[in-house]
């Protein structure tokens, strides 16, 4: 446990952006399970349109720095590669 005021002071501060972090990768999360369902039930539409939903949200999560940018672009790229499988 912390024992200086300013250490006590960082670990309330820690705790509320562990809340907040939290909370937009769960964000995160669910829109990809939209993207996901969507390419495994094989409806093309659906799935573009929860990829154009899920976009600005991880790039959000890139900019807050939840997400890094790297893991953001592979992410996008492997569903919007699954998307375009549908059709065939």
């Amino acid at each position: 446990m912390a024992n200086t005021k300013s250490a006590k002071k960082a670990f309330r501060s820690s705790e509320k952006k562990n809340i907040v972090n939290t909370s937009r990768i769960n964000r995160i999360r669910s829109f990809i399970k939209k993207v996901d369902g969507a390419i495994k039930v094989g409806d093309e539409t659906k799935a573009r349109e929860a990829f154009k939903n899920l976009e600005p949200e991880i790039m959000r999560g890139v900019t807050k720095k939840v997400l890094k940018l790297n893991t953001a672009s592979r992410k996008l790229s492997r569903l919007s590669t699954a998307i375009r499988k549908i059709k065939k």
